[in-house]
């Protein structure tokens, strides 16, 4: 009786596990992509900010050196407006230790177009050839900007 009870066992769960299979919708990989809401006052934007490191390998960045690059790379590729601060950066080098250096930080929201992706890539290869950068950080994010 034990072994017909096992086989009995065995065979429900083998009929559970199979029409569980069958009837579970497989579940892929998802997307990156969001579908905002962003109501009838906003429209989905896209946040991107970029850090822009001052020293050079001879020098720093000067502030008048700074006001050109903004007036002829960044506003000619963004001219509904922009915003900029000072800021600090720190991080570990290669050698372990702590090093800082002076930076300017740029914020632009735009649309999610390849025209803004590749005006954001055209202004940090310029800022990179002028001013002997190793690196721009670049970061974005969805966000809903209302006029």
């Amino acid at each position: 009786m034990r072994s017909f009870t096992a086989g009995i066992g065995v065979l429900i769960f083998a009929a559970g596990v199979t029409a569980g299979t069958a009837w579970s919708p497989r579940v892929g990989a998802q997307s990156f992509a969001v579908a905002m809401d962003c109501g009838v006052a906003s429209a989905p934007q896209i946040r991107t900010t970029l850090y822009f490191g001052l020293a050079r390998p001879k020098g720093t960045v000067s502030e008048l050196e700074w006001q050109i690059f903004l007036r002829d790379e960044v506003t000619k590729r963004f001219p509904d407006g922009f915003t900029v601060w000072e800021a600090e950066g720190q991080w570990r080098t290669p050698g372990g230790s702590i090093d800082h250096e002076r930076s300017k930080v740029l914020l632009v929201v735009h649309p999610d177009s390849t025209q803004a992706r590749q005006s954001v890539t055209e202004v940090i290869a310029s800022y990179r050839r002028m001013f002997e950068q190793e690196s721009v950080l670049w970061e974005s994010a969805r966000v809903c900007g209302a006029t």
